[in-house]
């Protein structure tokens, strides 16, 4: 039995589901959000802006006050309407694949999992994401809970989960720099850059 480690945004999606569910949640809204921090997106496409911050000035903007149920709700729909739409076909193809090997598969991804869970569900695979704070009262406070799931975090959550030595091979299928760290904890031969495309 193997474990098969996917990233979600770019490698198995052809859009960024993080942005999608906040333009879905109010267009207009994301609009706005997106012009008033503008300044600070350059800084990020320019190197000078971390990437974690700028995620939590999205959910601050966006998502803070909101009540966890709705926000739920609102998951529930877009993964039903708007996530089979950007997968990529070899992608899915390739999970199923893996599954039918009885490989234990995960999506492993910086976006909140509160977005991406309803969508794992349905495909019988886990999920390592980015944890979304939440109050007393059950609603966002627009902070991240502990890390975003970038980079080496990511393979912190993977070790955290799994037992790696317990199976026969690693495989990782990533698609950007934040992939990097967890693409290295595959076997040589397992490890994907960029694929279905």
């Amino acid at each position: 039995m193997n474990l098969v480690l996917f990233d979600f945004d770019g490698t198995l999606s052809t859009k960024d589901s993080y942005l999608l569910f906040t333009r879905f949640l109010s267009r207009r809204k994301y609009f706005l959000g997106c012009l008033l921090l503008s300044p600070r997106i350059i800084g990020y496409l320019s190197g000078r802006y971390p990437n974690y911050a700028l995620k939590e000035d999205f959910l601050k903007f966006f998502y803070r006050r909101k009540q966890m149920d709705d926000l739920q709700l609102l998951a529930d729909r877009f993964c039903a309407e708007k996530i089979p739409a950007i997968i990529r076909p070899g992608a899915m193809e390739r999970i199923r694949w893996h599954q039918e090997h009885d490989d234990v598969t995960a999506v492993v991804s910086a976006c909140p999992r509160l977005i991406l869970e309803p969508w794992c569900h349905l495909t019988k695979i886990d999920i390592l994401a980015t944890e979304l704070e939440v109050d007393q009262q059950s609603r966002f406070t627009g902070k991240i809970d502990g890390k975003n799931c970038w980079g080496e975090e990511k393979v912190r959550r993977i070790r955290s989960r799994y037992e790696l030595s317990d199976f026969e091979g690693i495989f990782a299928y990533g698609d950007s720099k934040g992939d990097l760290p967890m693409l290295e904890i595959a076997d040589e031969d397992k490890r994907f850059f960029k694929p279905f495309r």
